[in-house]
This record gives C-alpha cells, structure tokens and sequence, in this order.
C-alpha cells in the first residue's frame, strides 16, 4: 500500500465470516468496501460448525444456496439428542424437520470451505479490496466520516485511509471496540473446553446424530463437523491442567470410547477454548460499528455463535445502505444496537441455560439432574422448544413485529418455474394475502416502498390486479399458513426478513405502509 490518503465508502477490519459477509452485502450493493486482517491469511482449520435456517437463508440472500456447496455445508435430518453417563434419554430436539423459513432447520458445515466460497463471493463484486497482514487502526471521526490507518504488519508501512463508516469485526478482543471505550459485559459464565476435529475413515464408525453426553466425569458433546468431519468436545474438569489433557495421546485416549482410533480416523486440529458469556453495551459509536465476536460471545451449545455475528451483518447492512443513498435518516442506525443487542441477550442465556445442563462435574448433582429430566421424558412432558427471539425495540410494531418471517415456494407469471419467494421476488416485501388487500395502496406509497427496498406482492395470483403490484402464486400455501397463524392478511417484511408489523385489513395495509415509509424516511 502506498502512503496515499484512499476514500472508500467502508472500512471494515476483520476478515472472518461476519467480516466477509458484511463487505460481500455491502460490496453487491455497490459500495467501494477495504477489508483487512492482521492475520496472514484465511484460518484453514474448522470452528464454528452449525447453523439453523435464518442463517441459511441469509447465504441465500448472498446468492449463497448452501444446498449448492456440498463440500461445504450438510443437512442435519435428525434429532439433537441429550443423554447422561448410562446413555438414558434427558431430552431432545427434533431437527428433522423443515423450518417456516424455507429451509431445513439445521446445517453443519465446515468453516474453512464455507469461507472459501464466501471470499469468492466477496471478490466477484469486483468492489471489494481485501488485505492481509494489515492492522487497522481507528484515528478519528467527524459529521462526514472515519479516518483509519493500516500498517502492514510485514513492512510496517503505514498509510491512511478515509471511509464514510467503519466496521469493527475483529474478534472478542477488538480493536475497535477498545477504541470507542464501549463497555464490556462479561456474565462470568464460563467453561474451559478440549474441542477435537476428527475426519473419519471408511472403517471408523461413529454415530451419525448430534449428541451431548452430560456425564459428571467427562462432560461430552458428539455432533457432525461438516461434511466429512465429525467434532468432539470435552469439560476440562475443576482443577485439571488444559496443557496436559492438550496432547494427542490424551485425546486419542478419550476418543477411543467411541471406537475413534489413529488406525482409522486423522486427528484434524485440537485446541481448548474457553466458552464464554458476554456482551458489549453499544455497538454503535458514531460511524464506527462492532459486530460479530467483537459485539457479542456466548457457549457454543446453541450452535449460535457465528450464526449471531451473521444476523449482525445483514440487520446493518440494509439500513446503513439506505442512509448512505440519503433515503433514511441516520437515526435508523440506532436500532442496530437496541434490535440486536436484546436478541443476541436472549441467545446467551439460551446457550447458558443449555450449558447449565451438562456442565454439571459433581456426581449428586448430576444424578438429581438425571432422575428429572429422565421422569419427564418418559412421562411424556415434551422438551421446550428453541426460543424464537424477538428484536429489541426498534423498527417494528404490533404483535407479529420483530419476529421471522416465513418463506414459501411461489411462481409467476413471468417466473413460471417454482423457486423459493426471496429468489423469485427480494427479501424485502409487503406481501398481502389477496389482491382487495391492496385496494387502498396509493401508487405514490408504492412507489415510495420499492424506493426503499420493500416489493409490493400479493400471493394470490388469481383475479385482476393491479399493474404495481406483483401477483405470486402460493405454490404450497405456506403463505396462507402464516396468515392464518398470525391472524392477518398482511405483513410488511424488512430486508432482513423479520416483520415489521401486520395488517388484517386494506386500510390498515394502507396505514402499515404509510407508516413504515415515514418510521425510514421521516417524511
């Protein structure tokens, strides 16, 4: 790099997969993005392993299918199954099922291949210039935006680089977090955990199933590793030392429980982690932004660490794309940290009250733990599901505001093949049970919303329509199914496909538009 002053629109550090998917959103909306990491290159090894449909959907909206990437990611058809010592049942999860959103409830994939796909993406856009071996450094901002220094961490060369925002995605020790002064909340919940990656071979034959095993002796966690690849992770016990549990003769001891042997298995990585629990109180600071692992840490036992730092980069990318074109005001990025943060809060303790299961080493403990859940299972009482969180306040209103919406298969006239509604119309839409929904639309609001990225739809293509507004076939009746669960006729769906409030009437779809556009704009 030369020592030359270079503008950009956003200067994002950190180039892990919150990192890579925020300039690839970005970068597809045609914003000139500088991505850069002090590491020299891509991390090869796996981490991360498992994410649920939103987070599939989001690929999608990437361009992304992750059905298309075998080599990378793996539907996971079964259930998430809990167990004690004696391998009696504590609960389950069913994961066999196809989630509302258009896509199966579960995948495990494999972090290195997914980032790999994830970097072609990103350098396809032909707008976005990545660096390794490059710090970034915050050196002030004003009312117009950032200035940054990158020094190459090979020649210390140093240059300045102006950008409208920064975008710290630099990891639990951020940089960029640290400077902005943004307070740190650690819950002090955490564990120390051996994590094992194993490719198995042809003769090694290993449970298929995503698996806890809350024994008090060697709290255990058994699921799939991506395609190919199975991982192990094991509680480092009170007062045991992680160097010495940390060496392959250990570790092989451990696995050989489950008949995973050197004869018949390649051991990939190992390494401890300690899972953590904790959360920075503002992930806003002007035109400087955190996400990812810089704004948030939690257990893995939810699989929804990263998934969180990708929900991060899609909530902000659609409304800092639309205050960059001067069609919202900048009070809309607040709602990042008043959305996220309360959602992301209900994900840790999610992740922490799962832990609280099995990370349980005293014995008695343990066996009242067992003598429960086990009476409850066999009597029936069915495990709670997986919370459905809500945003935190922000832009939605009204009680199916803040949550997911749902995705079905639809057609067009135009689109005859059936395809999944994000690929067929956008993401962002007012989608409306029936064309008389639509009867007091003004054209200007329709014009107004496809200004703002929202497509004006409705799912019964039957009957006449209007010229502006988009007649989709409910190929399924999923839509039809929402409706009916939400007891309306109509929803206002955001860019990152959560509610922005319902309607059941034509006036009152005429008042949610209004309202939204207004909410954005403040016009």
């Amino acid at each position: 790099m030369s020592g030359d002053t270079t503008d950009v629109d956003i200067v994002i550090a950190g180039m892990g997969p919150v990192g890579k998917m925020m300039a690839l959103m970005m970068g597809r909306r045609g914003y000139k993005v500088l991505i850069a990491d002090k590491q020299s290159g891509q991390y090869l090894l796996p981490r991360a392993v498992a994410h649920d449909a939103e987070i599939a959907r989001i690929f999608q909206a990437a361009d992304m299918h992750v059905d298309t990437m075998p080599d990378a990611f793996e539907e996971y058809k079964d259930v998430y199954l809990w167990v004690n010592a004696e391998h009696k049942t504590l609960f389950e999860v069913d994961w066999s099922v196809p989630d509302p959103q258009g896509w199966h409830s579960t995948y495990f994939y494999g972090q290195p291949n997914m980032e790999r796909h994830l970097d072609a993406r990103m350098q396809a856009t032909g707008n976005v210039d990545a660096h390794w071996n490059t710090e970034v450094s915050f050196a002030g901002q004003d009312a117009t935006g950032v200035r940054v220094t990158l020094t190459n961490s090979e020649s210390g060369a140093t240059s300045t680089v102006t950008a409208r925002y920064l975008i710290g995605a630099d990891g639990a020790n951020s940089d960029t977090r640290k400077s902005q002064n943004i307070d740190w909340n650690d819950l002090g919940y955490f564990f120390h955990w051996l994590v094992v990656d194993i490719v198995p071979g042809p003769d090694c034959k290993v449970t298929h199933l995503a698996l806890q095993i809350a024994d008090p002796k060697r709290p255990t966690t058994v699921v799939p590793g991506g395609p190919g690849r199975r991982r192990w992770e094991f509680m480092l016990l009170p007062d045991e030392n992680p160097a010495e549990l940390d060496n392959e003769e250990n570790i092989w001891n451990l696995l050989a429980a489950f008949d995973v042997r050197p004869d018949n298995a390649t051991m990939e990585r190992h390494t401890i982690y300690r899972f953590e629990s904790a959360w920075a109180k503002e992930w806003r600071s002007g035109r400087v932004f955190i996400m990812g692992d810089a704004a948030h840490k939690m257990p893995p036992f939810a699989g929804q660490g990263l998934a969180s730092g990708v929900r991060d980069a899609v909530n902000l990318s659609w409304k800092l794309d639309l205050v960059m074109q001067g069609k919202a005001q900048d009070s809309l990025l607040n709602t990042y940290t008043s959305e996220r943060g309360v959602h992301v809060k209900d994900m840790i303790d999610f992740s922490i009250a799962l832990g609280s299961i099995i990370c349980i080493p005293d014995e008695e403990a343990a066996a009242a733990r067992d003598a429960a859940m086990i009476a409850d299972h066999e009597a029936g009482v069915p495990a709670a599901p997986p919370p459905k969180p809500r945003l935190g306040e922000g832009l939605w209103h009204g009680e199916s505001g803040g949550y997911l919406s749902w995705q079905g298969r639809v057609s067009t006239a135009a689109h005859p093949e059936v395809d999944r509604f994000d690929d067929v119309v956008q993401p962002g839409a007012l989608i409306m049970r029936d064309a008389a929904m639509a009867s007091e639309l003004e054209a200007a609001t329709v014009t107004s919303l496809r200004a703002l990225g929202i497509e004006v739809v409705t799912v019964d293509a039957a009957g006449a329509h209007r010229d502006d507004v988009l007649a989709v076939t409910d190929v399924d009746g999923h839509y039809a199914n929402w409706f009916a669960d939400m007891g309306a006729g109509a929803a206002l769906v955001r860019p990152d496909f959560y509610v922005y409030g319902s309607a059941e009437s034509a006036a009152d779809v005429a008042t949610l538009a209004k309202n939204f556009i207004h909410e954005v704009t403040g016009s």
